[in-house]
């Protein structure tokens, strides 16, 4: 059956449309003619400007397109969605925000406490993979898929903790930096061997583990985040099965199989990056110490 039926509302979601296209404007002005009213400003570069731009349309793909739909009827569209959400936007969003605009942030008086505190890498790294792990135990996560406020609670602190993890990796500012070469790459290491008991206890698990994608009742209710009662109630469901060919094991197997390729993905290119801007540093260096041991005749 097609994913039609729920209507424009429940697969567009509008609203978050529009409030994803307020950010953008917000950021374009932010960056354009409202730039000279603070101090210490420097322009956009383009690179900057197309990470955000990315970052807010995969934002909306996940969580205003039919992709948060899907996310609602199948596993392995959900886990494709949090592996986007929380391993693809959150370096994408630092890295497009200019150099003033993060410091207007992370040195705000009132932030930057608790912003220091929460973006130890030790802190970071334990708290964003402790709260991806209990999220999907499967009594947690049933709870958290049929509540509406849990739900936003928990995809709202989820976020922030990615962002917090993110930030020793690949923040930008001088000032701000914890982590050095060697220490980058073992975070990268650690951080992938931290979240692979919940995807492995999601891809070699043999029987279905949560309610919301296998009991008709729990799976109905969790389509209520996202479908409006009034449309539900004018469509005769049956289960999830409706919409999904594949088998419930199998679409859960694959969750974790997606999440687990998209990490991988990822860190492996955050580990080039960091290990070629490596290798660079090396080399000045020693083109320096090569210079000063080897200084030229002044003709």
């Amino acid at each position: 059956m097609s994913i039609d039926i729920f209507g424009f509302r429940a697969l567009w979601s509008p609203y978050f449309f529009l409030v994803i296209l307020a950010i953008t404007v917000g950021y374009f002005l932010l960056i354009g003619p409202l730039r000279n009213r603070f101090s210490n400003t420097e322009k956009a570069t383009n690179k900057q400007i197309t990470f955000f731009t990315i970052a807010m349309l995969l934002v909306y793909v996940c969580k205003g397109s039919p992709v948060d739909l899907l996310g609602h009827l199948m596993f392995s569209a959900h886990m494709t969605q949090m592996a986007v959400l929380y391993l693809v936007v959150p370096p994408l969003l630092i890295l497009g925000l200019p150099h003033w605009i993060l410091r207007l942030i992370v040195n705000n008086r009132f932030v930057k406490p608790f912003f220091k505190f929460l973006t130890l890498p030790l802190f970071a790294l334990l708290f964003f993979n402790g709260v991806f792990s209990f999220y999907h135990i499967p009594l947690i996560f049933d709870v958290v898929k049929t509540d509406m406020l849990l739900h936003a609670f928990t995809t709202a602190v989820l976020f922030i903790a990615s962002i917090m993890m993110w930030w020793p990796l690949i923040n930008p500012l001088p000032e701000w930096q914890t982590l050095n070469g060697l220490k980058r790459v073992g975070y990268i290491f650690a951080d992938g061997i931290l979240l692979t008991p919940a995807c492995a206890l999601i891809i070699f698990a043999d029987t279905p583990l949560y309610a919301t994608y296998t009991d008709p009742t729990a799976w109905a209710t969790a389509l209520e985040l996202c479908v409006p009662a009034s449309m539900l109630a004018s469509i005769d469901l049956v289960g999830p099965q409706m919409f999904n060919s594949l088998p419930l094991v199998e679409d859960q197997q694959l969750g974790g199989v997606i999440m687990k390729i998209i990490q991988e993905i990822v860190y492996g290119t955050i580990l080039g990056v960091i290990f070629f801007q490596w290798v660079r540093k090396e080399q000045e260096v020693d083109e320096v110490d090569a210079d000063l041991l080897n200084p030229q005749p002044i003709k």
